[in-house]
């Protein structure tokens, strides 16, 4: 790129662009849509420049539509992200089951680039800012739950929040926690996952361990080993958040990195990792990117702490009788319930119900030194005659464990701390985008967990927080 005459921006007596200041050529820049700015940061070292000025600071742009046509909802969310400025580094896709997965993956990734790395995930309730009026909104099952009426159980599970994320300094990825297509879900390659995530994380950044993780189960694979292994893995500044179940499609920026050369039709992906590590060739006087994690605990203790006695594990749930703490007699399933049934039965609706099991394990990657971790793990009650019966696997005889219930007014208290602490983050913010922030985090206290990321950004001369 060169500056001819017509193009120079400081001007003197020429005409058009070549006589207007570089705070003007600013201004109209960044009213331009995505592609069209991309084009301009392209005609002149000098539009260049200032076209990288406007695209300093990291950016999430998002947009949310309930059109019930999937192919006007994912135009709609398209058209509204990429409106503005922004260079497309990854892309996070939420949908309802009105939205093929594979279309919206094709479609999306032809408007963001061959080189975005996407992630598809099917959600039984999704929020965001509407695309067309601009005003948030939160879809449970379906329902939007700020307007609701008998006919929208007709369009129940309709929706598709797209999120597209530019973060200057970082490379960005979708790793996959693979296992042998037919080959039992206890073989999953955590090992390789883990490694290929380090050497990700060392090619890019020389480093290897990535500054952040966000993973997607699939919700059949019993994934809690794997990213209990991860966390013992990585050390307390990766931060790292997920949704173990549901389902999911993916695109890699280049899935040959993680696929072993038998072929990708001989495995399967039981869950994914979007893994963002710091970039190497970073430029100079960049700031850096932080990630802050605060979780939102909807849930709260009922009755005693328990000791798992005997264990077993049948199909994807496990099968447990356990002693009541500082006690010697074997409780089967409608024992250990009892001590939690009364409590419950006095409450208007009946809660969801989870056994919080403290582990302390073992765990090592390749041919480390195998260290300890312990660590809390919650599993659905699913109920009990001879047996307590809860979801997924893991446990083992000795754990002890605690009965958590679903509790709205605590996952709201919870959910006002967490907003308050992000907004701390960030006090410069404008008061619209606050107020955005308060409704979204007040409109998902119902929801049993919430994890909130937020980036911070750190200019190149501030040394820590």
């Amino acid at each position: 790129m060169t500056d001819s005459p017509k193009t120079k921006l400081h001007g003197g007596g020429g005409s058009g662009f070549g006589s207007i200041g570089e705070d003007v050529l600013e201004s109209i820049l960044r009213r331009l849509p995505a592609a069209t700015f991309a084009s301009a940061a392209c005609v002149s070292r000098s539009w260049h420049r200032v076209c990288r000025r406007i695209l300093s600071r990291p950016k999430l742009a998002s947009a949310l539509s309930l059109n019930p046509c999937a192919q006007n909802a994912l135009q709609e969310v398209v058209d509204k992200v990429l409106s503005e400025p922004i260079c497309p580094h990854f892309a996070i896709v939420n949908v309802g089951n009105n939205v093929n997965m594979t279309d919206a993956l094709q479609y999306i990734g032809r408007k963001l680039g061959a080189g975005t790395p996407i992630v598809i995930s099917a959600d039984s309730g999704i929020i965001g800012v509407d695309a067309l009026i601009n005003q948030v909104k939160e879809v449970e099952g379906g329902i939007d739950v700020g307007s609701y009426n008998s006919e929208d159980s007709d369009n129940a599970e309709q929706g598709i929040v797209l999120t597209v994320g530019f973060v200057p300094g970082l490379k960005v990825d979708v790793v996959p926690l693979l296992h042998l297509v037919e080959v039992n879900e206890d073989t999953l390659m955590v090992d390789k996952f883990i490694t290929d995530i380090t050497e990700y994380s060392v090619a890019m950044s020389g480093c290897s361990t990535p500054v952040g993780v966000i993973m997607f189960g699939d919700g059949v694979a019993e994934i809690k080993s794997a990213a209990e292994k991860l966390d013992y893995a990585m050390p307390l500044e990766t931060a790292i958040v997920g949704d173990e179940k549901g389902n999911f499609e993916y695109r890699s920026a280049d899935n040959s990195r993680y696929v072993p050369a038998i072929g990708l039709q001989d495995y399967t992906a039981s869950a994914i990792a979007l893994v963002f590590a710091k970039d190497r060739h970073k430029c100079p006087g960049l700031g850096d990117i932080k990630f802050h994690v605060a979780l939102s605990d909807g849930l709260s203790t009922i009755g005693p702490r328990h000791r798992a006695a005997s264990v077993k594990v049948d199909d994807c749930c496990t099968l447990l009788t356990a002693r009541r703490e500082g006690q010697e007699e074997i409780l089967d399933g409608e024992g250990i319930l009892n001590d939690i049934r009364d409590e419950l039965e006095n409450r208007v609706e009946y809660p969801d119900v989870y056994i919080g099991v403290t582990k302390r394990r073992v765990y090592k990657v390749g041919a480390e030194k195998a260290k300890s971790m312990s660590f809390l793990s919650f599993h659905g009650v699913m109920g009990g005659v001879e047996y307590l019966r809860v979801e997924g696997s893991g446990i083992e005889s000795g754990d002890n464990f605690q009965f958590y219930y679903s509790d709205p007014a605590a996952a709201l208290a919870s959910c006002h701390k967490v907003s308050a602490r992000m907004r701390s983050l960030n006090p410069g913010s404008d008061s619209d985008c606050s107020d955005k922030v308060g409704n979204i985090v007040a409109s998902v206290a119902r929801r049993l967990w919430r994890t909130f990321l937020e980036f911070q950004w750190q200019e190149s001369f501030v040394v820590g927080k």
